[in-house]
């Protein structure tokens, strides 16, 4: 484990190399997804989207004509 003095020469060499507005961009993205996604995990079971594994029945013009086609061959 790095001490507290090998940790600041980290964090002064990252702010070096990329900035502090690039640093607070990328701190700001992350909490907004961080956000997003504890947003998402407290949803309501009832605002999931439906599983649709399997496909409603299409059906298919031929001539003017419509006929419904067997999607389970």
């Amino acid at each position: 484990m790095p001490s507290p003095g090998q940790l600041l020469i980290i964090l002064v060499v990252v702010l070096l190399l990329f900035g502090t507005k690039r640093l607070r961009s990328l701190g700001g993205d992350l909490g907004s997804a961080i956000k997003g996604f504890q947003k998402a995990m407290k949803e309501d079971p009832e605002n999931k989207v439906e599983d649709k594994s399997q496909p409603e029945p299409q059906e298919k013009i031929i001539e003017g004509e419509a006929e419904k086609v067997d999607s389970k061959k």
